[in-house]
């Protein structure tokens, strides 16, 4: 071949692919795909079973036409009044409506979870004492050489009886449990009869370090017999205590004994009673078995023991736990007394995962099903226990506490990380749907992508109002007033949802979650509990970095032993992260600094936040782990710049200094700026690139360039609320920072998504408001359209204002009223308007010329309108809804008993909210305020020049 004809080749190869290339169509920009997974759930109590087919599908229908796309049955306790249609729980009528459920759900498109108990935690009326929950007890003896022992070995565990709501004396109390017949009257918390209690071992210890066991030397009623040698002697008893907590809240059929949750035998007990049950039923439809919480230990006491738990101790720690009890019990010396209590305490944890979390999760796989698990609560690193569920489970508030759940959901590789969202968010009837907003978003912005709510009550059609209620929750009912609305929220979250799942977290920093600092700290209680509250062990440092911007996800040791580093990066399975991070800690396993010190070698940075650990935990083989231990850490070579220091191992290094946000920043490791604006985010990678969920709940409107740590070739805005969306305006910078322009109201979202290659959409409108607007004060048509306890005459009025100081009859009124009045085109010409409502309780659909543009939902009430859709005379109506309260109050007022329920009934929230007979009470509250307030205007907008914002 030719130099030319070389030549003429590569130029018509260059043209072709410039041809291709020009050619090239820009990327189709369209919302995620919609599944029933994308949509939010429901919690759906089935007040004692007490449920029909007919109700059922009537009930299912209305939450699939509010946009939830499934639901988790949760039995619950009785009604007053209907004990005659109670089914017993897990009974051959009751798996009938169940299996009912179930097709129906698969008719509807509807995925159905089940709760495994009636009430929370697992227990039931099979459960007998042998694999109830219980505790250790002790007592101790002294003896001189040559004396025998004057008592009995032995202890009588005190009667103890704790109800809901009321008094109860062990006498009315028959055991076994099962044999009481009036359960749900008796709405049991906690039963500790009087008996003695079987010894476990009796061990005799003397000053020389000498070590006896005489439990054989005890005879059945207690008598030792056994004379001391020379010396002093202190002997210690264990006895194995009956906890006694029951389930709470049970139903008919549900009430009984909390299982052991330490011991495989009682959690295939539990679970043994459904497989009996549902041999004949088609569990097709069936997606999840749940488990609401651990609460065992809510009672009084902690279930801190186990049958077995001396065997389990020895094969899991290396030692005898017999040969320790005086360090157990905290009597030995100092050092002892807190590697002994540190064993014993992950030796429960363990149990925990391996006994009962990892058992009924491959219980659930038997029936092709999968478990959806709250953890948190437990004596346990909740971190483990959450990775051994198919989906990890969180509630609350507090974002460390849902960090808890979502970092083990990520770290995993699990799909789908839930929540128990809206629970006890007001006092009841009080919470509106911008409060909703805002507890999910919270949800949203700290990784969870699986909303759950709490919840939504069964009711019979044919109940009358306000139906059948749940005592601590959120009324996501059609009865409450603005169950219409709900409909646009559940919508926002699908929408939302739809970005989030089928994601790979995004979050630069592990860091570690260093739980036997506590568990080595004796405290008042022998079992600490994990994920109830804000983590003392790292809320300085995790909270400093959420609120600066910084990513990350917690770590367990466990965890932290499955990770790999590949060119500088630490890999959890397919997740990658940029750095651990070790909170100042004192007491850290071998095997997780071994670990650490191989990934640093590999490659991996780790940071130490202040110093390393001080030593190793536990006691087993102290002195050779402990001499390990020392040469790992006295094989670092630290260099000092300024407040890092710095060690180079392997490939890698480890880094440590006081000031966090130096270290990260000094291995490129930066924060959001949102986080500076007051902004919620949560940063993920989806197929298109990276992707961004942010929510403005900072109480200003937010109109600025924002640095974020990411970039690509063009990035998309989308309103989940409106589904409106476009290109962003964007700036990019050095490195993988863009800026990018974000204007958001008080409440609202924004979807940020990259996309690697150009996108054919419009540019997101950025607006900026005109400095006349149009206050809409003609007479307002005032007209009552839905609602209870009727519907109120119309009226018109020039005056906005609370329509409960329009009649006494109106205070009453909870339900919608449309606001109609008329307009012409303002003077002002222009392309969009923004209509302000101004105040509005609670919640507004709006209406121009008979079209509807949108549900506002606050806590601001502002929506753009097309200049197209006006004309000259222009008809506007706001259809408003207020709170459930206000009927409420006049129900209260009347005597209507709505509270008729067992076990707690209708609890309050608030104590100034507790009536004379124990229950919640509207009766002192005056009429909220209700409907459209104003201030109403309308203001044009212009739309902000792109060339002008980036010159910004």
């Amino acid at each position: 071949m030719t130099p030319k004809s070389y030549l003429k080749i590569i130029f018509t190869a260059l043209v072709i692919g410039l041809i291709g290339s020009s050619c090239q169509k820009p990327q189709q920009v369209t919302w995620p795909e919609k599944t029933n997974e994308t949509k939010p759930w429901t919690r759906w109590w089935w007040h004692g079973s007490a449920v029909n087919a007919g109700d059922l599908t009537a009930n299912m229908e209305e939450l699939e036409a509010a946009g939830f796309g499934g639901v988790e049955i949760t039995p619950i306790y009785d009604v007053k009044g209907y004990e005659d249609q109670s089914l017993s729980f897990q009974s051959s009528e009751w798996m009938a409506m169940f299996e009912h459920t179930l097709k129906e759900g698969q008719r509807l498109g509807l995925g159905i979870d089940l709760a495994n108990a009636s009430g929370w935690p697992f227990g039931g009326p099979w459960i007998g004492a042998e694999h109830a929950c219980k505790n250790v007890q002790f007592k101790s003896y002294s003896l001189k050489g040559g004396e025998k022992l004057n008592e009995k070995v032995q202890f009588i565990q005190p009667a103890a009886v704790r109800a809901v709501g009321h008094r109860v004396d062990i006498s009315e109390v028959k055991f076994p449990i099962s044999s009481n017949t009036n359960l749900q009257e008796l709405a049991l918390d906690q039963v500790q009869f009087e008996k003695p209690l079987p010894l476990q071992t009796l061990m005799a210890f003397n000053k020389n370090g000498e070590v006896l066991e005489l439990t054989d030397k005890v005879d059945s009623d207690g008598t030792l017999n056994w004379e001391a040698p020379e010396g002093d002697w202190n002997l210690y008893a264990v006895f194995q205590g009956w906890h006694g907590k029951m389930v709470e809240r049970a139903g008919t059929g549900g009430e009984g004994n909390v299982i052991d949750h330490f011991s495989e035998e009682a959690a295939k007990l539990f679970l043994a009673d459904f497989d009996k049950n549902a041999k004949d039923i088609d569990l097709t439809g069936l997606r999840a078995f749940f488990n609401d919480s651990y609460e065992v230990d809510d009672a009084r006491g902690d279930s801190n023991w186990t049958p077995l738990f001396f065997d389990e101790f020895k094969n899991r720690r290396g030692y005898d736990l017999k040969q320790y009890l005086p360090a157990l019990f905290g009597n030995d010396t100092e050092e002892n007394n807190k590697r002994v209590l540190c064993d014993y305490r992950e030796t429960i944890s363990d149990l925990l995962l391996d006994r009962f979390t990892k058992v009924w999760a491959g219980w659930a796989e038997s029936h092709q099903a999968i478990i959806r698990n709250q953890a948190h609560g437990s004596p346990a690193n909740i971190l483990d226990l959450y990775e051994a569920s198919h989906i990890p489970e969180t509630e609350g508030t507090d974002p460390m506490r849902i960090k808890m759940a979502t970092s083990a959901g990520h770290v995993s590789g699990k799909p789908l990380i839930a929540c128990e969202a809206a629970t006890w968010l007001d006092e009841h009837f009080l919470a509106n749907l911008s409060a909703v907003k805002q507890n999910l978003d919270n949800y949203l912005a700290n990784g969870v992508n699986h909303i759950v709510y709490h919840g939504t009550p069964y009711s019979p059609k044919a109940e009358e109002y306000p139906g059948w209620m749940f005592y601590a929750a959120v009324h996501f009912a059609p009865s409450n007033s603005w169950w219409n609305d709900l409909k646009e929220v559940n919508r926002y979250v699908t929408n939302c949802q739809s970005f989030m799942q089928n994601s790979t977290p995004n979050n630069d920093i592990l860091l570690y979650f260093p739980i036997y600092d506590a568990w080595t700290e004796r405290d008042r209680t022998i079992l600490p509990h994990f994920g109830g509250h804000t983590e003392e062990l790292t809320s300085q440092l995790s909270n400093h970095l959420i609120k600066s911007g910084y990513t990350f996800d917690y770590i367990s040791d466990k965890q932290i032993g499955k990770l790999t580093c590949q060119n500088q990066s630490i890999f959890s399975g397919n997740v990658k992260y940029k750095t651990i991070l070790i909170p100042a800690t004192d007491y850290i396993p071998l095997e997780t600094m071994q670990k650490l010190m191989a990934l640093a070698e590999g490659g991996a940075t780790i940071i130490f936040e202040k110093e390393l650990p001080n030593d190793v935990s536990g006691l087993s083989d102290l002195a050779a782990r402990q001499k390990e231990f020392q040469t790992l850490v006295k094989s670092l070579n630290f260099q000092t710049t300024g407040e890092v220091s710095s060690a180079s191992h392997g490939s890698g290094k480890i880094v440590k200094s006081a000031n966090v946000p130096e270290l990260l920043n000094s291995e490129n490791i930066y924060a959001e700026s949102m986080a500076d604006a007051g902004l919620w985010f949560n940063r993920v990678i989806r197929p298109e690139g990276t992707c961004y969920f942010i929510s403005n709940w900072s109480g200003k409107t937010i109109d600025q360039w924002l640095t974020i740590q990411s970039s690509g070739k063009e990035a998309v805005l989308f309103d989940p609320m409106t589904e409106e969306m476009g290109k962003a305006t964007v700036k990019k910078t050095s490195g993988i920072q863009s800026e990018v322009y974000l204007q958001l109201k008080p409440g609202e979202t924004r979807i940020l998504q990259w996309y690697s290659s150009a996108v054919e959409a419009t540019d997101f409108p950025l607006w900026q408001t005109s400095n006349t607007s149009t206050d809409l004060k003609n007479e307002w048509e005032i007209s009552f359209t839905k609602g209870v306890p009727s519907l109120p005459e119309s009226y018109k009025t020039s005056e906005l204002k609370s329509w409960t100081e329009e009649s006494d009859e109106l205070q009453k009124f909870s339900g919608t009223a449309s606001y109609k009045t008329t307009f012409k085109k303002p003077a002002e010409d222009a392309s969009t308007y923004v209509l302000n409502l101004g105040k509005v309780h609670e919640s507004a659909v709006v209406i121009l010329n008979g079209e509807k543009l949108g549900t506002l939902v606050g806590p601001d009430f502002q929506i753009n309108i097309p200049g197209a859709l006006l004309t000259e005379n222009n008809e506007l109506e706001i259809q408003v809804t207020n709170l459930m309260a206000n009927s409420m109050i006049d129900l209260e007022k009347r005597g209507v008993q709505y509270k008729k329920f067992y076990n707690i009934n209708f609890a309050a929230h608030e104590r100034t909210n507790v009536g004379l007979d124990g229950t919640f009470t509207a009766m002192h509250w005056n009429p909220l305020e209700s409907g459209l307030l104003g201030p109403v205007n309308l203001t044009a907008l212009t739309k902000l020049s792109v060339e002008l914002i980036k010159t910004k």
